[in-house]
This record gives structure tokens, sequence and C-alpha cells, in this order.
């Protein structure tokens, strides 16, 4: 009888969330779970790391046996501490989300979900990022739920190349409507942002981040695209930023 894999399950929404509940759901299908993940929501963080303060991490009881456990840090903090001080060696398979919320095009660089799974793949392991664009709690997960169980299948037959991992986003639709899944690039959309002016009760200014999500990018190659017709996008993305192709143009500049 073959082993089963060892999963580390992690999330930017919390250790209690709605979407992380049904990915340790599906994934405790398919390999022996270890679930590391925010005490509280960290959406939007990115690859940030704690340095100047502690984390506390506890150990919890959510989840039936599976060992558990909360962390004061970020996603990446999550990553970092299971891989060192909780997992006795590398897991086969780290697995980030489910996320209440959009994650494709620019969202990805902002994303703690997407972040998590770049700090599995940082350590040479398969790994992937789940999103819903649905940001409500009672968020319907039946179709990201099926998406979740076809991907994860095909990455423990296949395994992914070194570098890579995998950036999944589910459109929020109705079951009969659902396309399939598509692999996609990333979307060139950006936020149009702004600042909300606010007096706190002392007179003091403070402002809060908004903005919009507006796009011209209608290319039908992309993860906005698919999202936006129903289908599930996949978008493969690599650690290495380099810009490979222009490295022969900037060898032309005359520098010391």
């Amino acid at each position: 009888m073959n082993k089963k894999p060892n999963i580390l399950v992690t999330n930017d929404d919390g250790i209690s969330s709605p979407g992380i509940k049904s990915l340790i759901e599906v994934t405790g299908k398919y390999g022996n779970l270890t679930v590391i993940a925010p005490d509280k929501p960290m959406s939007g963080v990115g690859h940030a790391i704690t340095m100047r303060k502690p984390i506390i991490i506890e150990a919890v009881t959510h989840y039936n046996g599976i060992s558990s456990w909360k962390c004061s840090g970020t996603p990446v903090d999550c990553v970092k501490f299971g891989l060192a001080n909780i997992l006795k060696e590398k897991p086969q398979l780290v697995v980030s989300g489910i996320n209440h919320g959009s994650n494709a095009s620019i969202n990805a660089l902002y994303s703690g979900t997407v972040a998590a799974a770049i700090e599995g793949c940082l350590e040479g392991i398969s790994s992937i990022a789940f999103s819903l664009t649905n940001w409500e709690e009672d968020a319907d997960m039946t179709i990201t739920k099926k998406v979740v169980k076809h991907v994860i299948e095909k990455v423990l037959e296949h395994d992914l190349p070194k570098g890579i991992l995998l950036n999944v986003n589910v459109p929020d639709v109705a079951e009969k409507d659902f396309k399939g899944i598509m692999i996609c690039r990333q979307a060139r959309i950006y936020w149009h942002e702004r600042f909300i002016e606010e007096v706190d009760d002392d007179g003091n200014k403070m402002y809060w981040l908004s903005g919009e999500f507006s796009h011209n990018d209608k290319r039908e190659d992309t993860d906005q695209w698919a999202i936006e017709n129903n289908y599930a996008a996949i978008v493969p993305l690599q650690i290495d930023l380099t810009a490979h192709h222009l490295i022969s143009h900037f060898k032309k500049f005359e520098l010391l």
C-alpha cells in the first residue's frame, strides 16, 4: 500500500474561516494533514514576514484529530514555522485557501493566500493557492471543492516543476453555469486606488484605502476572462522574476 502524502494546509482568512474548513474537507481524503493558519484574518499582507516581534503558536482542536495550529503571524510565517518546527519532514504538497475573494491578475501580488503557496514553492514543494470570487462568509463552496479535488489529484499524480506554483481562481456561479477549467495567463489589470479620509474623536485625520478593479484587457486567454466567462482559472506562477527576454537588451547598455 502506498503511503499517504503529507500535506500542509494554510490560508490568510484565519484558522476558523469557512474556506479553510472546505479545503481541509477535500484534502483530508488525499493525505495526512497538518494545518497551521493565522489566528485572525490576514488578507492583503502579501509575502510579509514577522521580524520585529515574536510570533505565538498555539495548538487548536478545531478539526477532529488533525494536527492544527494557530499563528499570530502572517500566512508566510505559518508556512515557515510549519516546515521548520512542526513537520518532521517536508510535505509533498502545500495548499493555501480557500480564499474568500478573487486573487486573479495583480491581486496575486498582494495576496497572503498566494504568498503562502509561494513560500512552499521556494522550499521545493508542490504548492497551490485556491480562491473563490465571493467575499461572503457563507459563500457556496460546492464548485470550488470539485475544482480543488481535481487539481490536487493531478498535482499529486504529476508533481509541479521546481520553481512553479499554481494560482487557482473559481468563479462564483451556479453549478449549472460552470463551464470547466482553463489554463491561463495573468491578466493585465490594476487597481484604481483612492484614500477615503475620516477624522477621529481627537480631530486627527485618518485614511482608508479603497479602489476599483477595472480593466481593458480583453484577451481571451487570461484568468480574468476565464472567471468572467464562468471558468475556473489556473495560472502557473514562477518564482524567478527575471525578465530573461530582456537580458540581451540590457547588455547593450554602457554600464560600468
